[in-house]
């Protein structure tokens, strides 16, 4: 992954098209949240639409909403391919909810990446994120789609919050970042679905990683490294950090990778911060515990129906829900200490950060990028900037 040069993209890049922002999988959870979102949100003159398989929803959605007269509607089906072409033919970012992604979301990369349309979604799967990479990232840099992933709380916080952090600290010096994540929320179901999923595809997700590795150029004459840790003790944060098998590091590798700021030898690790050593050992024993279930078919099939996709908390729920991801991060001699936090981590705010990067992409003057980028590569300053205009907090809480 690496930065380009304006002269390097494609010249005709979709400007007039009949929609800046289309927003797939509308009816779901998530997706009503971003739509509730950008009704409110959105500046005048925004041309947007809202799709997905049942144009019945879709119109119920649309009277809902603030100025709905004005909000396109189109129909299209991730089992229709056709459907998927003419969606992404007629926007210029194109942002989908519809997951589990390793099992409904490639077509629609594809045909993003053909029609040179940017595309954001909401994954969390490493092993989407891996195979589009391979599949669609070298025909997205031909026609100069941005193919943008994990766009809410899978990875945002995290992917921006290192970038955060590492510009506060001196260029050109070898750099240590370390994230501890905190949050009070529920999950709704299409994340949990996702998350078994994950657990229930160890080996096709290890073999995607491998494929991926023989298809990314190497990085020559830097260093970028998320290596996983053991459990600690963090007395930097006062608290038991668990290395978390997640997205996000992986991420905010490839963001130190593709931008020369994080300097030349980058590392990153990854923790969920907990308060006790007895709460830090239960947690180790539920993931473990999860995962062992999603290895058996029947187990995986009980879990999910204990939360359905499409279902999720209540506003009261959501109302009291928070996260803060805390960073310590090191180099030259300096020593930081910094925060990203807002409230609801896993629909309120996921909504609005998925909202703030379509608008970003539509609106913003941005770096030239094209292909699989980051948060942080295609939108790394406007959208921090967006991000805390919307409420969500990034600030420097010390400098040693």
């Amino acid at each position: 992954m690496s930065r380009l040069n304006r002269a390097d993209l494609p010249t005709d890049r979709p400007t007039h098209r009949r929609y800046d922002i289309v927003l797939f999988g509308a009816t779901g959870f998530v997706g009503e949240l971003t739509a509730e979102y950008l009704a409110a949100h959105a500046p005048e003159g925004l041309r947007w639409a809202i799709a997905g398989r049942s144009e019945e929803k879709l119109e119920r959605l649309r009277e809902r909403l603030p100025g709905g007269a004005g909000i396109g509607l189109l129909r299209a089906d991730v089992s229709d391919p056709g459907s998927l072409r003419a969606l992404a033919e007629h926007a210029r970012v194109v942002a989908t909810t519809v997951g589990p992604y390793v099992q409904y979301g490639e077509a629609l990369v594809a045909a993003c990446a053909d029609s040179g349309t940017d595309y954001l979604d909401l994954t969390g799967e490493p092993e989407f994120v891996d195979l589009t990479y391979v599949r669609h990232d070298a025909r997205a840099r031909e026609t100069g789609a941005r193919l943008v992933h994990a766009c809410g709380f899978d990875s945002i916080p995290h992917d921006l919050g290192a970038y955060f952090t590492v510009r506060q600290l001196p260029e050109g010096v070898a750099l240590t970042v370390d994230g501890f994540v905190t949050a009070d929320a529920t999950f709704s179901g299409g994340t949990f679905a996702s998350a078994l999923g994950q657990f229930a595809r160890g080996r096709q997700m290890v073999a995607a990683a491998r494929d991926r590795g023989r298809h990314e150029p190497r990085l020559v004459g830097r260093r970028a490294t998320a290596p996983t840790s053991a459990p600690r003790f963090a007395p930097e944060v006062g608290a038991w950090a668990l290395p978390l098998p997640t997205i996000d590091p992986q991420i905010v590798r490839r963001s130190a990778k593709a931008l020369e700021r994080y300097g030349p030898d980058f590392r990153y690790r990854h923790y969920a911060a907990v308060p006790s050593l007895p709460v830090a050992v239960g947690g180790v024993a539920a993931v473990g515990a999860l995962f062992a279930a999603a290895q058996v078919a029947p187990a995986r099939r009980w879990l999910s129906d204990r939360l359905k996709p499409g279902e999720g908390p209540s506003p009261e729920k959501r109302a009291k829900s928070w996260f803060s991801v805390r960073f310590v991060g090191e180099g030259g001699g300096r020593r930081v200490f910094t925060e990203v936090s807002g409230g609801d981590p896993g629909y309120d705010e996921t909504a609005k950060m998925f909202a703030e990067s379509a608008l970003a992409l539509a609106l913003d003057d941005l770096p030239p990028t094209a292909g699989q980028v980051t948060t942080a590569v295609a939108m790394g300053d406007a959208l921090t900037e967006r991000l805390r205009r919307a409420g969500i907090r990034f600030r420097v809480a010390a400098v040693r």
